[in-house]
């Protein structure tokens, strides 16, 4: 079985590359936007803009299974960007998903808490109403439905407040500006639910097992769409001062700052962002019989991973 990962430099791909796992059910093909993995390997290329190159490399590597972690994640850039977004976030789903469909390969793809408009104070579900308020929501809402309507067989797993390790995320943002500065202000009136790459390959690699063990009729009631993320919630300042003082502790920091709480109003954007975030997560952890761990459970392994040496 070919396994095509799409997205491999990023910080979910990386991590799936890291893990192993998708190399240990197939035959792994890495693909990024430059055809150079991190690092230096070589990889295919798939660039998510160019969307006629894409479904060539379909065509020739003729994939089984089309993971898919690549995506414009520019969330403030694409309010000015936004037809580059919905290009690569939602008119590319309909090349993959309508290659997929004629083809019977799976899609597995990573959408996101922005789909909604923040406004509920308990949990959504995977049927609650979408109602994006910004261009990255608008252009990741665009992929779930080009997916869906291209008939192919998926996974569309809604996650939010994603870091890791590696790349670019508000883990080691902190960490970088908790190491300069005595004092920190970070926004305390948006909740969510801080959901570490690792948990999230792992939760993937089990409803991927699910599916390969499965009859026909068992994979047509598997598929659809499910939010993935760790269980519990906090504000961007309960995760700062958790991962801060965590980091501390294991001599990540010479000192814990101190994280003083502002408002969303005192830390514009240009993009809005939702003051409520949280997924329920009860159709995944019921379907694949996961147990969905508490967000700082994943706070620990990722800063346990930075403290090793080199």
């Amino acid at each position: 079985m070919k396994i095509l990962l799409l997205g491999a430099n990023g910080q979910l791909g990386r991590s799936f590359l890291s893990h192993g796992g998708l190399g240990n059910r197939g035959e792994l093909l890495p693909a990024s936007r430059d055809g150079i993995l991190h690092g230096g390997r070589q990889a295919l290329v798939a660039d998510l803009a160019d969307t006629g190159a894409l479904e060539v490399l379909l065509d020739a590597e003729r994939p089984q299974v089309i993971v898919n972690t690549a995506a414009y994640t520019a969330v403030d850039k694409a309010e000015q960007e936004e037809d580059l977004a919905t290009l690569v976030n939602g008119y590319a789903l309909s090349v993959i998903g309508g290659w997929a469909a004629r083809h019977g390969a799976l899609v597995v793809h990573y959408s996101t808490d922005y789909v909604f408009d923040g406004q509920a104070s308990a949990p959504y579900t995977e049927d609650a109403a979408t109602a994006p308020s910004g261009a990255y929501g608008r252009s990741k809402l665009a992929g779930e439905d080009a997916l869906r309507a291209s008939g192919a067989a998926h996974f569309i797993f809604r996650t939010a407040w994603v870091y890791s390790a590696v790349g670019h995320n508000f883990l080691r943002t902190m960490l970088r500006l908790g190491a300069e500065r005595d004092e920190l202000r970070v926004v305390a009136d948006q909740r969510g639910t801080p959901s570490d790459t690792g948990f999230i390959v792992e939760a993937s690699l089990a409803a991927l097992d699910r599916w390969m063990a499965a009859d026909d009729l068992g994979r047509e009631r598997l598929q659809g769409t499910y939010h993935l993320t760790a269980a519990g919630d906090t504000t961007w300042h309960g995760f700062a001062e958790m991962l801060l003082g965590r980091a501390t502790e294991r001599g990540l920091l010479a000192r814990t700052p101190k994280v003083i709480p502002i408002t969303t109003s005192e830390f514009p954007t240009p993009a809005k962002r939702p003051a409520y975030s949280v997924l329920d997560t009860s159709r995944l952890a019921r379907t694949f019989d996961i147990d969905v761990p508490m967000w700082q459970s994943g706070v620990e392994r990722v800063l346990a991973t930075l403290s090793e040496p080199e």
